[in-house]
């Protein structure tokens, strides 16, 4: 892993978090995600300024979280899905709370 990538990384704040040995489908979900947001976005806008470009990151990804739907998630979006963990995680939390 690159030296200057690692740096990278840590400057924007972001933690290393590669693949596992012989288990590539967990880059694939990455990847894919990456490529609907140049499909979507970075391929068909130019940006003037950095701050514009920012700007359009922040609502593609405000959209993609609340109306795409996910099939591999039985059609339902990001938004949904994480409220259903939360949900998931807030029950668990509680009922070991009570048990102990």
């Amino acid at each position: 892993m690159s030296g200057d990538f690692q740096r990278e990384i840590r400057f924007l704040g972001m933690t290393s978090s590669p693949a596992f040995v012989r288990q590539p489908e967990g880059n694939g979900v990455a990847e894919r995600a990456i490529r609907t947001l140049k499909e979507q976005l970075l391929w068909v806008r130019h940006f003037a300024t950095i701050e514009e470009l920012r700007l359009a990151l922040a609502t593609f990804a405000a959209l993609y979280n609340a109306r795409w739907l996910r099939e591999r998630h039985g059609h339902r979006t990001p938004d949904q899905i994480r409220a259903e963990q939360r949900a998931l995680e807030t029950k668990a939390a509680t009922g070991f709370k009570l048990a102990a």
